[in-house]
């Protein structure tokens, strides 16, 4: 089982290629239907994923081997639907899918106090369809995404050239931390800045947390920003319910300023919140709780 997250995701310029293909030539059904081999082929071939994923749900989640099987094939299946989607949404095919709002005017209070937010996420769900949702707010351009260079380039560009440009601004990780500066300025823009805060990076800084009952460790940058730069802070997730129905989830901190501690310990409670409610939709698909000696 892999120890860690090495960065990067899975896939290929022209898997991408035949979905894009289907959704715009043969519609969305027709990519679903492809999903059913594709979620197969994952199951036996990404050795490593699978072991995490049937872990967290016989270990953490508790269920039966045979249902963390098959809760293994339908979560390779949910996330490649939600990469459908956004790839739909971003193609103009927003007006197929419905969403609802829960703490909405949470973020709306935020951005009438002029100062930015700190936004913490998950690799849950699909939040790369959240601006999608803030269509009725008043300010435009207000999210920036703070997130490391790993992904493949030769995707990345080709999805460029066939969706529609995300008005999130991307913000690079970098190693000399003048991201600081780069978070900073977005804050005086008063801009939202999103982070993910379940996914820890080898020989990074980490803090460590109880989450399904068993301590893991969390990268401590976000929550070290989150809890030092005297701004809001939320945790957001937005979560695929139906075939094109979304669900985003907006709540405040209370943890106080240079509270690292409380504000990492909100941030589980929420996760695990949302993990019981959308168990299939956590695609953190490495062994997060390091759990390589842990037997069967």
């Amino acid at each position: 089982m892999a120890a860690e997250w090495k960065g990067k995701s899975r896939g290929t310029v022209l898997g991408y290629k035949i979905f894009i293909f289907c959704i715009k030539k043969l519609g969305l059904s027709t990519a679903y239907f492809v999903l059913y081999f594709v979620a197969a082929y994952f199951c036996f071939f990404a050795k490593d994923s699978t072991q995490s994923s049937y872990y967290y749900f016989r270990k953490r989640q508790h269920y039966s081997k045979f249902k963390s099987l098959i809760c293994v094939y339908k979560s390779y299946f949910i996330f490649g639907q939600t990469i459908i989607d956004k790839i739909a949404i971003s193609s103009g095919l927003q007006s197929k899918f419905t969403y609802d709002f829960d703490g909405v005017d949470s973020i709306k209070e935020v951005l009438k106090q002029k100062k930015g937010g700190i936004l913490i996420s998950a690799h849950l769900g699909n939040f790369e369809i959240a601006e999608h949702f803030f269509g009725e707010l008043e300010e435009k351009d207000f999210i920036s995404l703070l997130t490391t260079d790993t992904e493949h380039t030769a995707i990345k560009n080709y999805l460029e050239s066939v969706t529609k440009k995300s008005n999130i601004k991307i913000i690079l990780i970098k190693e000399d931390l003048s991201h600081i500066f780069e978070i900073n300025a977005a804050l005086t823009r008063n801009e939202i800045v999103c982070i993910t805060g379940d996914r820890y990076i080898k020989d990074s800084k980490y803090l460590t947390q109880e989450l399904l009952g068993k301590e893991a460790k969390f990268p401590a940058g976000p929550f070290l920003i989150g809890s030092r730069l005297q701004v809001p802070v939320l945790f957001v997730y937005v979560l695929k319910e139906s075939r094109k129905h979304y669900h985003l989830y907006a709540s405040r901190s209370n943890a106080k300023y240079k509270d690292t501690d409380t504000l990492l310990k909100e941030y589980t409670e929420s996760l695990e919140w949302m993990l019981e409610k959308y168990p299939l939709q956590w695609f953190n698909y490495f062994d997060f709780w390091n759990s390589n000696k842990e037997k069967e």
